[in-house]
């Protein structure tokens, strides 16, 4: 199996942290050399491990954007 690669190009928030350690950020990561993406997901104190997440273009974190900025404005 390929071992997956990646640089995380620009640390953006910490969005929480939990008792073991392990936070939830928001990063610019380039996965495997490729053009970088937001990417939300966990990380290990170390950042040895990282847990399951999302990866979305500007297009889609700008349309992300702004339908939570009207949801919580309702």
């Amino acid at each position: 199996m390929k071992e997956i690669q990646y640089e995380i190009v620009k640390e953006i928030a910490v969005l929480s942290k939990s008792d073991s350690g392990y936070t939830k950020e928001i990063n610019l990561i380039s996965w495997n050399g490729a053009e970088p993406k937001y990417d939300i997901r966990s990380f290990s104190p170390d950042r040895e491990k990282c847990g399951k997440g999302i990866t979305l273009t500007k297009t889609e974190v700008q349309t992300l954007f702004a339908v939570l900025r009207n949801e919580l404005t309702e």
